[in-house]
């Protein structure tokens, strides 16, 4: 009887040994649980190199030097030449769609669109991008004299260029985990002028025929990006960044990520937690070619803004004003340094 007391026990003690086994992780020893799995832990940000405003500047300052960027003009061939120059220089494997297209004036219009591809064995990508091209008139000067003149296109255009510039530089400098295009789109800003008698509905097909183009094809066949981010008039004083309307539709959430960083670092008085109106820019067709997609834009809010919906963008814009005396350093930096912390901890 005391045997079959002990057989009994022992039966007893193996039959809940195995009911507490089945509740246990399985993993030999316990699960390992990653930090980002935690409930109410910080991911440990990855620091990305220092963005450096001196090295932006020098860059912007270098476009506005060849003179206004017209597509077909010497000086848009000498900035083309410098800026596969210049990607080159960092690493990156670099591509150029040639092709042309019908401008407003029913012209033949040259597009170079100029792609600058790091680590290039990286699976997962981010694509950046800018226009490289400035306006072939101040359609918005309040002296008419102006109105049919090139502008330098120091914030419209070049201050984009000069970040995607500077985190080549960058990524040169430490890798991030994922591969980063940069794309510099051209004629984007060659879109039908206030002056012309176009209807607004023919004129908005008149703009971004870069970034039209590459939405009907792409770089690379099949290409894919895990989000994408437009940077336009990134450097303008009295700059103000809201959620702009058609990032938010097509990509909200990357939108929202990006400017939980930016608040994160101190800039929640340039990247505003405020929705405002959608526009066509290049993103538009980025989203189109299949790269879920956010504009960084300056857009201010102004109520009476003619044609404008609920913002405009700066007094300068499409002036002859839009030139380095509008250019406020800070605010290309802060731009700069948020998107550099979005490509070094997306995963």
């Amino acid at each position: 009887m005391k045997k079959n007391r002990i057989v009994a026990i022992v039966l007893l003690a193996l039959i809940v040994l195995w009911v507490v086994l089945q509740f246990l992780p399985k993993g030999g020893g316990g699960a390992k649980v990653q930090p980002s799995e935690t409930p109410n832990e910080e991911v440990k940000m990855v620091i990305p190199p220092a963005f450096s405003v001196d090295s932006a500047m020098a860059y912007l300052k270098k476009q506005v030097e060849f003179g206004p960027r017209v597509p077909g003009t010497k000086a848009h061939g000498a900035c083309l030449d410098w800026i596969v120059s210049e990607c080159k220089k960092r690493g990156a494997a670099v591509d150029i769609q040639y092709t042309k297209m019908t401008a407003w004036n029913g012209d033949a219009t040259p597009v170079r669109n100029i792609i600058a591809e790091f680590n290039k064995d990286k699976k997962m990508r981010v694509m950046l991008a800018a226009h490289w091209d400035s306006r072939f008139a101040a359609d918005k000067d309040t002296n008419k004299s102006n109105q049919k003149k090139a502008i330098d296109g120091a914030n419209d255009g070049a201050s984009g260029v000069a970040v995607l510039l500077e985190m080549a530089r960058l990524i040169q400098q430490q890798s991030p985990e994922v591969g980063v295009d940069l794309v510099f789109f051209d004629n984007e800003d060659q879109g039908a002028p206030e002056w012309s008698d176009m209807n607004p509905q023919a004129s908005n097909a008149t703009w971004c025929l870069g970034s039209q183009h590459w939405a009907r094809q792409p770089h690379k066949e099949g290409y894919q990006a895990k989000y994408g981010i437009l940077l336009d008039m990134v450097g303008g004083k009295n700059a103000r960044f809201n959620k702009e309307g058609t990032s938010m539709a097509a990509a909200g959430d990357v939108m929202n990520w990006v400017w939980a960083h930016a608040q994160k670092m101190g800039y929640g008085q340039l990247f505003v937690n405020e929705e405002i109106g959608g526009i066509t820019d290049d993103h538009v067709y980025m989203n189109q070619g299949g790269v879920r997609s956010i504009d960084i834009i300056d857009m201010r809010p102004n109520t009476i803004a003619m044609g404008m919906g609920n913002f405009e963008f700066g007094s300068f814009h499409h002036t002859m004003e839009d030139n380095l005396s509008n250019i406020d350093p800070e605010v290309l930096t802060a731009v700069g340094r948020v998107v550099a912390m979005a490509v070094y901890n997306t995963k």
